[in-house]
């Protein structure tokens, strides 16, 4: 979850720094141009009165006209070499008065052209066109009019060089950018705060429900920080999961009190039946009969008992060669296959390690084993192979004998389900359910499929890294 939420929240703090970045370095970039531009126009002021004064004295028809205009360009000289900018005054009709380099004209561009209309109609140059960092060859036009007698008479045209306020602008940009991304990065371990104190219940929360998942009914929720409505949420599951095992430890408790409480009166009707049974004739049917039931009702309660002891019982985890432990298993059940005429053979790997219970691990070897042997006709095979797989190890148990049908595999393993098909073969229906119960408390799997041709394999898989953590 924090890996869609975590970049959700950057994107939008990255969206938010940069919608307040951009105006920030448009209007930084504004007021660099505007200040020079405030500045040009204080100089064309100040030669737009000196123009003013030479354009009086030429108009009244004074002596002094040319030696006016010999100061007006020298002062337009001066200013050029110390500034390099370049300025001029020119008529109503583009011929100039004085200028400064001699060979520069009024730039024929479309803003010059409406900057020079705009100062033939008495308005100054305000607003020129922006002047990016990245534009080279970019110049500031600068028109004023020279205004006499209320007529405009002239125009003081500057033509600045850029240079510098681009440096300024670019500079501030740089300020931006780094105050953009100390931002981000501030905004980034706040987000990764907000995160974990959000998410921080959430991961407490699904371990807990994945250990009551796995059979660890005792998890729950440590107090934890978090909003108020993740920790209400995490009261709750508590609460849940202690109503649930209190139910599942009754169901457990009542199982095993029956069983253990019908053992003694189901033993002491079986032991008159056999009173009774010497009173009647050798071979009676009957007495046969009700003393196959009464066995199997014993084995049923037995298996009971050890159902309710299974589910109940927490598995003691710990290293365990799979190897070795599924040779000693094989090794004790050969001598019965050997009595019944199956070929009990053992391949893969010898020497490989999981983490299981050792007592679980072989109850449930034992229950495979013998499940496949009993269901097994004479001459055939069962193979019983040990092999890693990504992070578990498995074991598999594959018979030839009359295998299960589609339907029957979704069924195999629940509790007193037995085929149809093998109804008058000894057992009571509990015991895969038992190794199943036995694997699940250590992290195990058992798992069911065809063999083809015919036949059926199981799989006993244990993890190759401690369930618990440890």
């Amino acid at each position: 979850m924090r890996a869609r939420l975590l970049p959700l929240l950057v994107i939008l703090m990255a969206g938010t720094l940069l919608a307040l970045g951009f105006p920030l370095a448009v209007s930084l970039a504004a007021g660099q141009q505007q200040r020079v531009v405030v500045d040009r126009i204080d100089d064309s002021a100040r030669f737009a009165a000196l123009a003013q004064f030479f354009i009086d004295a030429e108009g009244s028809g004074s002596t002094g006209a040319e030696e006016r205009r010999d100061a007006l360009g020298l002062e337009l000289a001066r200013y050029q070499t110390l500034y390099g900018i370049r300025v001029g005054i020119f008529h109503r009709n583009y011929n100039a008065l004085a200028r400064s380099p001699g060979w520069w004209q009024l730039p024929e561009s479309t803003e010059g052209r409406r900057a020079f209309a705009e100062a033939l109609a008495g308005r100054r140059s305000h607003d020129p066109p922006q002047v990016w960092p990245w534009q080279t060859d970019g110049k500031l036009l600068v028109i004023s009019p020279v205004v006499l007698d209320g007529d405009v008479v002239a125009v003081v045209a500057t033509e600045s060089p850029t240079d510098q306020m681009r440096a300024r602008i670019l500079k501030g940009w740089l300020l931006i950018a780094g105050g953009l991304a100390a931002a981000m990065l501030v905004a980034f371990g706040a987000a990764l705060k907000l995160t974990s104190w959000v998410l921080k219940p959430v991961q407490t929360l699904d371990a807990a429900a994945h250990g009551i998942a796995t059979g660890r009914m005792n998890s729950r929720v440590a107090a934890a920080g978090g909003p108020p409505e993740l920790q209400r949420l995490a009261h709750s599951f508590n609460e849940m999961a202690d109503n649930v095992e209190e139910v599942l430890e009754q169901q457990r408790a009542f199982v095993a009190d029956a069983s253990h409480q019908l053992r003694n009166p189901l033993a002491a009707l079986l032991l008159r039946i056999e009173l009774l049974a010497l009173e009647l004739p050798e071979g009676n049917e009957e007495i046969a009969s009700v003393r196959t039931e009464g066995k199997r009702l014993t084995q049923v309660l037995d298996d009971l008992l050890d159902l309710a002891l299974a589910e109940h019982a927490s598995a003691e985890i710990s290293l365990t060669d799979v190897g070795a432990l599924t040779a000693e298993r094989v090794a004790a059940w050969r001598p019965y296959a050997e009595e019944k005429g199956v070929e009990l053979t053992e391949t893969g790997r010898t020497a490989i390690t999981g983490w299981a219970d050792p007592i679980a691990l072989s109850s449930a070897l034992d229950a495979v084993i013998d499940n496949a042997l009993k269901f097994t006709p004479t001459g055939e095979e069962v193979e019983v192979s040990v092999s890693r797989e990504g992070r578990s190890v498995r074991v598999v148990v594959a018979d030839h004998g009359p295998g299960l049908t589609e339907d029957e595999l979704l069924r195999v393993g629940d509790r007193f389900w037995r085929s149809g098909r093998h109804q008058n073969v000894k057992g009571s229906g509990l015991g895969l359910s038992i190794s199943r119960a036995l694997l699940a408390a250590g992290g195990g799997t058992l798992s069911y499929e065809k063999n083809p041709p015919h036949g059926l394999r199981v799989t006993v898989a244990v993890p190759r890294t401690d369930p618990q953590g440890g």
